[in-house]
């Protein structure tokens, strides 16, 4: 599994496994069957409310816990509280420490984000937190950050699929040395139904998930795909393995269209409480 060197030295798989609505009944299953599958990188929240799953499942398979990368967010209702806020996800995941931590969203109408980011400061100095980063941040939200951040974020965690690249952005930060994150890399599902995409999988007798995956991986995207189904989780972990064309590249990447499907991080601003 290839991985990708943030901007402090720490390291991260690549390809992860997220956890973004499993019920809490399955996570500690189904994170054991990502594990199992070869998977070493799991996305968590608190928001999500299975960080309890996480945790268990990583106790439960004897893996090294240095061999194992776990990020985990702060809810937005929580950012006058972070400190506190972590410390209840870091023992919810029964860890010592947490490898990256990520303000969810930035909820500008707030005026908290900036405060929150100071207090994951304080606990990356104090080791609690490997790597500190942010998700759904615009390009306004980094410029605010950056204005008064000591440490600038790790990891930008957005919305990136075929249709939705979000490309400025995405330059934006790896010109920032931040790197980034896509959720939702299949678009939900409906990135997989298209021509092009169908066709290159016949092509290589591959998913098209797992063409989707490849081309994530391709453009130095982290991606975090989900699934609760066993044998997708196996499959999806292949997408690691298979290499696409220049021409295929660009034919899944000509797929933009500017198409949102989660809330607008402009002016999204619910607590998640």
């Amino acid at each position: 599994m290839s991985e990708l060197t943030l901007n402090n030295g720490v390291t991260i798989p690549q390809l992860g496994f997220g956890v973004f609505q499993v019920p809490p009944e399955d996570t500690q299953r189904t994170v054991e069957d990502a594990l199992a599958a070869g998977y070493r990188h799991i996305d968590t929240a608190a928001a999500y409310q299975n960080e309890e799953g996480v945790g268990a499942a990583i106790a439960a398979t004897g893996i090294a816990r240095e061999d194992i990368f776990i990020t985990t967010k702060l809810r937005n209702g929580e950012q006058g509280r972070a400190q506190e806020a972590f410390q209840n996800s870091r023992k919810a995941l029964g860890l010592d420490y947490v490898d990256l931590y990520l303000i969810h969203w930035p909820v500008p109408s707030q005026g908290l984000y900036v405060q929150a980011w100071k207090e994951m400061e304080r606990l990356y100095e104090n080791k609690e937190i490997r790597a500190i980063g942010v998700s759904n941040f615009l390009s306004e939200h980094l410029d605010t950050l950056l204005e008064s951040a000591e440490i600038v974020p790790a990891v930008n965690q957005i919305e990136l699929h075929p249709s939705y690249q979000q490309a400025e952005l995405a330059g934006k930060c790896r010109s920032l040395g931040i790197e980034v994150e896509a959720y939702s890399p299949l678009g939900q599902g409906a990135d997989l139904n298209g021509n092009a995409v169908t066709s290159i999988a016949n092509v290589h007798n591959a998913t098209t998930a797992q063409v989707v995956l490849a081309w994530h991986l391709a453009a130095g995207n982290i991606v975090i795909p989900k699934s609760v189904d066993p044998g997708r989780i196996r499959e999806n972990f292949a997408a690691s393995s298979l290499t696409l064309s220049d021409d295929e590249l660009s034919a899944i990447s000509a797929l933009e269209s500017g198409a949102r499907l989660g809330s607008d991080p402009a002016v999204a601003s619910f607590t998640q409480l």
